[in-house]
């Protein structure tokens, strides 16, 4: 599997292009907005998207869901249910945060911790991480070493939990119990910001170290 991240809107989201090496199928991961971008990333890495993935129901992570899954028709899977309430206020989101207007959708399929994914030949496992929201998941590409951890886990860094239930203590116990069992090796692409690994993590993360 390769990959590819593409930053959108103002907040600097990052988008995510998770490609099969041997189909060219693809899945996009947390479509922020700026619909031109991503679609111009795929038609540069000549893919061919057959699904959305979502890590949690923030606004800057889903915003041009709606109308990229009507667009490309494909199905929207995730996030965990837990965060429906999220996606329903979409509307009161972008009002509050200043962010262009956005539709609300309903996923094709909720993810739970142990589901699985196939993005072409490619197989992701899902696990249910909440404490930035109640149901945000993280998708995991054993093979590769590589997790897209959406908001839970940032380089220097975790996801804020003081927006409605988010919890503290609970999503340092998703990073614990659940991303660091994978290995010190494991990659990770956050939210926002730059890369990291899970063991430059637990060795320098302030709020997660080991």
């Amino acid at each position: 599997m390769r990959f590819c991240i593409i930053p959108v809107t103002d907040y600097q989201q990052n988008c995510s292009l998770l490609i099969c090496e041997q189909t060219q199928k693809a899945a996009i991961v947390d479509p922020g907005g700026d619909i031109d971008l991503i679609l111009k990333a795929i038609d540069r890495e000549k893919a061919s998207p057959e699904s959305i993935l979502i890590t949690h129901g923030h606004f800057d992570h889903i915003g041009a869901t709606a109308e990229l899954a009507a667009l490309l028709s494909i199905p929207v899977l995730g996030p965990h249910r837990d965060d429906q309430f999220w996606i329903d206020a979409i509307s009161e989101q972008c009002q509050t945060f200043r962010f262009p207007a956005c539709e609300s959708f309903t996923p094709s399929r909720w993810l739970s911790q142990g589901d699985n994914i196939r993005i072409g030949e490619v197989e992701l496992d899902v696990f249910h991480c909440p404490g930035h929201t109640p149901g945000h998941v993280v998708f995991v590409h054993r093979n590769t070493k590589l997790a897209i951890v959406g908001d839970v886990l940032f380089k220097g860094s975790i996801g804020r939990t003081d927006l409605p239930r988010g919890n503290f203590n609970t999503l340092i116990n998703s990073i614990k119990n659940n991303l660091w069992p994978l290995g010190k090796q494991f990659s990770f692409i956050p939210g926002h910001g730059p890369m990291s690994t899970f063991g430059e993590e637990m060795r320098s993360n302030p709020y997660v170290k080991v």
